[in-house]
């Protein structure tokens, strides 16, 4: 305002001035225009008089041509003179409107008439009465003319003066404005600067520094007016900044925690790993110490919903400092109903006790460890449920000891969704471990729980299944004794995990016990295995084709079958799909079986072909699953070699065999189910067999009958021989009859006394029960009776009928002692 003041007041004189100057200068400006005029009408009169003087003294006509001009233009000339004379002053107007009727006078009364008079009689106008008429004309013309110029040039003289003494004026005012407009700016510059622009730069400085994050920029409340409210709103502006900045950090760390929950906690199935990740995830972003107290049947993955008041256990505990004066994982806790935990946990509702020293109910259970939770400056709790699919599954309990850090209600709600994500997940561990608990005891009642003691090869197994995270498989094995003293070496692997492959296991695993009672081949049996998969494909696909891969994939597997004949001592090998075996001679070489591997189970439409190996007493056959061999860090090709490495390894008994294997390959853990079975092959000695060749004559039923019966007191089982010479002469009798030749006998004194009779003929006899007239169809049924099993198998060249007897108690044993009668009879 002040500068506008000076300015307005320098123009108020200056304006004056201005104006004065501008008048003088048009006033200067005028009467250089009238004297321009008057000079103008002067030269023109002049040019009239020179050419009417011209005319007269010459009398030429082109003399005339200046004065006609002359004449035509003065009276524009003169009428503009006055015009501008009176404009100027009414004086000079009045001495130009008299030049101008002199110069009509002039032009009227003397020049026309005397140069008319001349063109009709020059002599008449040469005369010096006309000559000095009109000089003296022409001299009181100018003599107005002089007049008039002179009064002019004093005006124009005067009001240059004035001009001059404006122009100065006018200087001296815009110079005293100019200097007070300069004094004033300097003035108001300086108060700009302290005033305005310096506070209004710290100002940009904090608002910098408070875009640049440094929310503790401030100013000094030094202004006054706009600039103190402008420095109270920066400050206030910081102070909210720094509020939301703290609650901003605060909501984005519990959101991280929220999302570092979602991914850290439930890695595992397992509900002891769950809970301890939870406590590792709420230390120490949340709570300083956390403990988990979860329901027995929670942690054991039963189903039943737990009564109020049931028995806690602590699964998980963990904080910034010692713990011990917290209960320790796996104690038994019950909380009393006053308790927050009790009351979070009866009530499915989360609970705050802001401060614990003011708190009763939460002191009432135990004071003596209340006073020593107190005592390391624990000052506040929050407890929250953990539920599941609406089942109660424990209490968490959050704790904190850094002050202030005390709990309020914001934290309660964080508490109960982080308790709400992480119930989720230990009930997902809770059915997963029941699932896995009950695949796990269906598959271990489906796997042999004893294996057989038979007189073909020593046993011994190992099953180790999968770990929690892949769950229960379907790798079985088996050992099943066969006729003659042969054993069946079975192992398989069933395409998936859980229930469902623990299922398909104890099927399949059944219908090959099934089908090595017909005493098939292994490569028939496979055959008849293969199809059976492929029906159960159909069946629980009712949508999908018998033999379709996409069924395979649904329900797969693989299956090594083997016999092997002590006797003979010869294995037969038949795979579908499975690695074969690796044999370890009795001095350590270990050697893989090779031979053709066909197709897995169910896929069906080619043939399975057997590999017949010959074996010495001792060779270990090891069959394994592809669990024990393979994995994500190892090939088949490495698992192979490491396996055989572990096998060359010497150990005193097979058992010890399994386990150096195991620890090996799977370091006492495996990624995927594995079973091995390990078969030391035994050999039966020359006196415990004997085979006779009997001739197709019904003659010689007799002597054979006696040759076994002598066979039987060489042995020392003389009791034995009416059922034993009964069943020789049925079965020889049997042969004969709907048989063909050869026909042989042979028996097998081991645990059991085997007899056996082959013939040609593929026809195998059946059991019938005989009626009152019918002549034959007892032999076999009286074999049946009086004998403890009895049974028929294909052979490459006909069939063989076998029975088995159990031998007295008195007979040697097994394991080699004996009893007193064969002592006597030796």
């Amino acid at each position: 305002m002040l500068l506008l003041g000076l300015i307005s007041g320098a123009f108020a004189f200056l304006l004056p001035a201005i104006v004065g100057l501008r008048e003088a200068v048009d006033l200067t400006n005028h009467s250089r225009h009238v004297l321009t005029s008057a000079n103008h009408l002067q030269r023109l009169v002049i040019d009239l008089e020179t050419g009417q003087r011209g005319f007269v003294i010459a009398g030429e006509e082109s003399f005339l041509q200046p004065w006609r001009q002359a004449r035509a233009a003065i009276p524009e000339q003169a009428a503009t003179l006055e015009r501008l004379a009176t404009a100027g002053t009414p004086t000079q107007g009045e001495r130009a409107r008299r030049i101008r009727q002199s110069i009509e006078a002039y032009i009227h009364d003397y020049s026309v008439p005397t140069v008319e008079a001349a063109r009709r009689d020059p002599a008449s106008v040469h005369t010096v009465a006309v000559t000095q008429d009109g000089k003296r004309r022409v001299d009181a013309i100018r003599g107005q003319f002089q007049q008039f110029v002179n009064f002019e040039d004093q005006l124009l003289a005067s009001r240059q003066a004035r001009a001059a003494e404006a122009a100065v004026r006018a200087t001296a005012v815009a110079s005293i404005g100019v200097v007070g407009s300069i004094l004033l700016i300097l003035a108001f510059d300086t108060y700009l600067i302290r005033s305005i622009v310096r506070p209004v730069r710290k100002a940009a400085a904090v608002a910098s520094r408070l875009a640049d994050g440094d929310l503790t920029a401030r100013m000094p409340e030094t202004g006054a007016g706009e600039i103190g409210e402008l420095e109270v709103a920066f400050n206030s502006m910081g102070h909210s900044l720094e509020e939301s900045r703290k609650l901003t950090e605060m909501a984005h760390r519990r959101l991280k925690l929220l999302y570092d929950a979602s991914t850290a906690v439930g890695t595992t199935l397992d509900v002891r790993r769950t809970a301890e990740e939870l406590v590792e995830v709420a230390v120490p972003e949340f709570a300083d110490f956390v403990t988990v107290d979860l329901v027995l049947a929670v942690v054991q993955g039963d189903d039943h919903h737990p009564d109020e008041g049931e028995t806690l256990c602590r699964v998980a505990i963990g904080g910034i400092g010692n713990t011990g004066s917290f209960h320790p994982p796996g104690v038994p806790i019950t909380w009393a109903p006053p308790t927050p935990q009790a009351r979070s946990l009866d009530c499915d509702l989360p609970v705050i006790e802001p401060d614990l020293r003011a708190s009763t109910a939460w002191r009432s259970q135990k004071p003596e460890e209340a006073a020593r939770i107190l005592d390391q400056g624990i000052h506040s709790l929050i407890t929250t449920p953990l539920r599941g699919r609406g089942m109660r599954m424990g209490v968490v309990s959050f704790w904190r000891s850094r002050p202030p850090g005390r709990f309020d209600e914001e934290d309660l709600s964080y508490a109960a969704e982080l308790a709400a994500k992480a119930g989720v997940v230990i009930d997902n561990a809770r059915r997963y471990t029941h699932e896995r608990n009950t695949a796990l005891t269906l598959q271990r009642s489906l796997l042999p729980q004893r294996l057989p003691v038979q007189p073909a090869v020593e046993i011994a197994s190992r099953y180790l299944p999968a770990g929690a995270q892949t769950g229960v498989g379907g790798d079985w094995f088996d050992v099943i004794p066969l006729s003659g003293c042969r054993v069946a070496l079975v192992v398989g692997d069933v395409v998936g995990h859980g229930i469902h492959a623990a299922a398909t296991m104890g099927r399949l695993r059944t219908a090959v016990r099934t089908l090595a009672d017909v005493d098939l081949p292994p490569d028939e049996l496979l055959t008849h295995l293969d199809d059976l998969v492929i029906h159960l494909t159909g069946e629980e696909q009712p949508g999908t084709a018998e033999g379709d891969p996409a069924a395979f994939a649904e329900l797969g597997a693989t299956c090594l079958y083997a016999v092997y004949d002590p006797v003979s001592r010869c294995c037969t090998i038949a795979t579908a799909g499975h690695p074969l075996p690796v044999l370890v001679a009795p001095d350590g070489a270990t050697e893989l079986v090779s031979g053709p591997v066909g197709p897995p189970l169910g896929v069906g439409g080619l043939p399975f072909e057997t590999t017949e190996l010959r074996l010495t007493a001792g060779t270990v056959i090891a069959l394994f699953t592809d669990g024990l061999i393979e994995s994500r860090d190892r090939d088949i090709d490495q698992g192979l070699a490491e396996l055989r490495c572990a096998l060359a390894l010497p150990t005193a008994s097979l058992e010890d065999t399994c386990d150096t294997v195991t620890g090996a390959l799977l370091g006492g853990r495996a990624a995927d189910d594995a079973a091995l079975l390990l078969a030391r092959t035994a050999a039966l000695s020359p006196d415990q067999i004997v085979t006779w060749d009997v001739p197709a004559d019904p003659a010689v039923v007799t002597h054979t009958r006696k040759l076994a019966i002598d066979q039987l007191l060489v042995w020392g089982l003389a009791e034995m021989e009416f059922v034993t010479g009964l069943v020789v002469s049925e079965l020889v009798t049997n042969a004969m009859r709907h048989g063909t030749g050869p026909i042989q006998l042979r028996l097998i004194r081991d645990r059991t006394l085997i007899c056996e009779v082959s013939d040609g003929s593929n026809t195998a006899p059946h059991l019938r029960r005989a009626r009152v007239f019918d002549e034959g169809g007892r032999g076999l049924l009286l074999v049946a009776q009086l004998t403890q099993s009895w049974g028929t198998r294909q052979s490459a060249c006909g069939k063989t009928i076998w029975c088995e007897q159990a031998l007295p108690p008195s007979v040697p044993s097994a394991d080699g002692t004996h009893g007193d009668q064969v002592s006597r009879a030796a």
